[in-house]
């Protein structure tokens, strides 16, 4: 199997996106409040009362957070391919 360089030693993740997708550590409050660092709101383009979704990740002990309407689009888009995967699928095996 071909080693990817661009792949971290315990492959996962390749550097590159590691680098550009870690924006460091927070604390959590007494009420459970975190603070996203500066660098991650500006580049996400997170703004006081956007809304977030809060996920925890299937295999580790964390949580994932997504701009809310970043991926009502991503699905939008995903279900608009899903649809035309399907009808050309319909179309070939009538």
């Amino acid at each position: 199997m071909a080693h990817d360089s661009n792949q971290d030693s315990g492959g996962g993740a390749t550097k590159g996106c590691f680098g550009e997708c870690f924006y460091g550590a927070a604390t959590v409050g007494d009420r459970g409040q975190v603070v996203i660092p500066a660098e991650a709101r500006h580049k996400l383009g997170i703004a006081p009362g956007d809304k977030l979704l809060i996920m925890r990740h299937p295999e580790l002990q964390g949580v994932m957070m997504f701009k809310l309407d970043s991926l009502q689009g991503f699905m939008d888009e995903f279900m608009r391919r899903l649809a035309m995967i399907s009808t050309e699928e319909a179309e070939e095996n009538p």
